[in-house]
């Protein structure tokens, strides 16, 4: 009983890395900037779109650390 307790805590430990993603895009002021520019984009728009794909590992990662391993055995999908 011990031992789920402690892997829910360390599962929603892994939670707090889908904050970086909002931290990123919430403050404007550091990415609100024309250079540098990459491929003739302004830094305002490769900058967002690099977050795009960095959430998109961060939440990968986030779902494989935290998905339950009870039911792993089940197939099927949503009915």
């Amino acid at each position: 009983m011990a031992h789920d307790a402690d892997a829910n805590k360390s599962r929603k430990a892994w939670l707090w890395l889908l904050v970086l993603p909002w931290l990123a895009m919430i403050w404007v002021p550091s990415y609100n900037k024309i250079e540098p520019t990459l491929w003739d984009f302004p830094f305002f728009y490769w900058y967002q779109l690099l977050w795009v794909l960095i959430s998109a590992v961060i939440t990968a990662l986030v779902y494989h650390k935290t998905k339950s391993r009870k039911g792993s055995g089940t197939t099927g999908g949503a009915r």
